[in-house]
């Protein structure tokens, strides 16, 4: 019988957001099962206490109870919270007193794709080197340092369902906008046939919206199908048709706002009155100058990434608000709020964090907040930023790696970063995984920005291409 083939192995198991591949590929049970195995392992606490959630994918079941096999198999104890967004673990946690959890989901990534990410004690994600501990026990094979009774035998531990998990959250959410009155409002909300599509309908209907749910019909593979903050195109269609001009939405009513949630509930986009996107830049401006007008943000400042339009850095600048900026990755804007001691920040994507609510992105509070700050308005009304037009264009190079000594191209780069000083920016850096540089340009004008970039282009492909 012919032996059946597996994925090799990577260099390193955990990315940037924990474990994820083709789930029954690289992320098999057994990985599975010795991830629960090795962080429970390598926790401070004898038999801790594990949360497990997970979003709608149809490998996520399969993969929670491997993780609860591997959890309780290290005399931990793993309580299995059902289908809940990303920040309900760590929301959890801390209100309940939980050592660890693990969320199985790959976020905004199609169905066959699944993931594993772990939260310390502090409801953070695990620091690089609690992974490396973990990773190394699960390469070695074992759980090296799990307890041992006092006759030498490794204790078991248990595996609960911990039944109301949805309804805490839910109560956690609804005691934090209980002053937000949404009644009267018309609210769409597109919930990917994720991990949001029970959660974000009720606390919208518990404050008072009529609601209009999209994408809540979960299957195991429609999850991010054309639908969610990854398609938010889909969703402003339908807000347009409602919205604009006195007509009707297809459920013969008109709609005041659309909210785009991903597949595990820790990001998220809206449409306006008009239907036009308004991108996690936009939402997080109006955030910010919201919370610091009210006396309600911590530091008076807020944290963004590389990407973050030039138009959200002007907008800071002239209302007095500090702005500090990090790498890509909501991982990295936690780290700078934590160590500023900030409460906000977020990314263009969508992710925006409040740490004084819990520390992670979680697109359902943030489309709160966002209507907490619009104060009754219409999305289309809102004051905070003007978005400067951006282009993107990622160009193919021999090496990426090559960019780093380019001097003609960053004798460009800073040519035109010159030109543009206090009007606009330029942003060109090599991929992360790919033999690709980005190269980015934001400029007050869109012709000025296309001519930009074409001559930032030309000149990468020339020297790299």
């Amino acid at each position: 019988m012919a032996e059946q083939a597996t994925a090799p192995a990577p260099a390193r198991l955990f990315g940037t957001d924990g474990v994820r591949g083709v789930a029954g590929e690289l992320l098999t049970g057994e990985l599975a099962l010795r991830l629960g195995s090795a962080v429970t392992a390598t926790s401070p606490v004898a038999a801790p206490q594990v949360l497990i959630v997970r979003d709608t994918r149809e490998s996520g079941e399969m993969l929670e109870a491997a993780i609860a096999a591997g959890v309780a198999a290290a005399g931990g104890h793993a309580l299995l919270g059902g289908v809940l967004p990303t920040p309900g673990a760590p929301l959890l946690m801390r209100r309940l007193g939980f050592d660890l959890a693990a969320v199985v989901s790959a976020s905004h990534n199609p169905y066959r794709d699944n993931g594993i990410k772990f939260f310390g004690a502090d409801g953070t994600k695990l620091s690089d080197a609690d992974e490396e501990r973990v990773e190394s026990l699960v390469r070695a094979g074992d759980a090296e340092g799990a307890a041992v009774t006092a006759a030498g035998v490794p204790p078991v531990g248990r595996v609960r369902e911990l039944h109301g998990a949805g309804a805490d959250y839910l109560r956690e959410l609804e005691l934090r906008f209980r002053d937000l009155d949404l009644s009267g409002k018309r609210i769409v909300l597109d919930c990917a046939h994720g991990a949001t599509y029970r959660v974000a309908p009720e606390i919208f209907r518990r404050l008072g919206a009529e609601v209009t749910a999209l994408a809540v019909e979960p299957d195991g593979r429609n999850i991010n199908s054309d639908c969610g903050s990854t398609h938010v195109s889909t969703l402003a269609q339908r807000a347009r048709g409602a919205l604009a001009g006195g007509q009707s939405g297809s459920d013969g009513g008109r709609y005041d706002i659309a909210f785009a949630f991903d597949g595990d509930g820790d990001r998220v986009l809206a449409a306006d009155g008009q239907g036009d996107v308004v991108d996690g830049d936009e939402l997080l401006a109006l955030s910010a100058l919201h919370l610091r007008g009210a006396g309600r943000l911590p530091g008076g400042g807020v944290v963004v990434t590389v990407m973050t339009n030039f138009g959200f850095h002007q907008a800071m600048g002239q209302s007095g608000v500090e702005v500090a900026t990090t790498p890509v990755g909501d991982r990295h804007v936690l780290a700078e709020l934590l160590e500023r001691g900030w409460a906000l920040g977020g990314e263009q994507s969508g992710h925006i964090i409040d740490t004084g609510f819990v520390p992670s992105g979680d697109g359902i509070a943030a489309a709160l907040l966002t209507l907490e700050a619009l104060g009754g308005r219409d999305l289309s009304e809102r004051d905070g930023m003007r978005k400067l037009p951006q282009r993107l264009v990622n160009v193919a190079v021999a090496d990426r790696e090559s960019l780093e000594s380019a001097t003609v191209v960053w004798e460009a780069v800073e040519r035109e970063s010159d030109g543009l000083e206090g009007r606009g920016r330029v942003l060109v850096r090599p991929s992360g995984t790919e033999p690709l540089v980005r190269v980015m340009v934001e400029a007050p004008d869109e012709d000025e920005c296309v001519v930009i970039t074409e001559r930032l282009v030309a000149t990468v492909e020339r020297e790299l291409g």
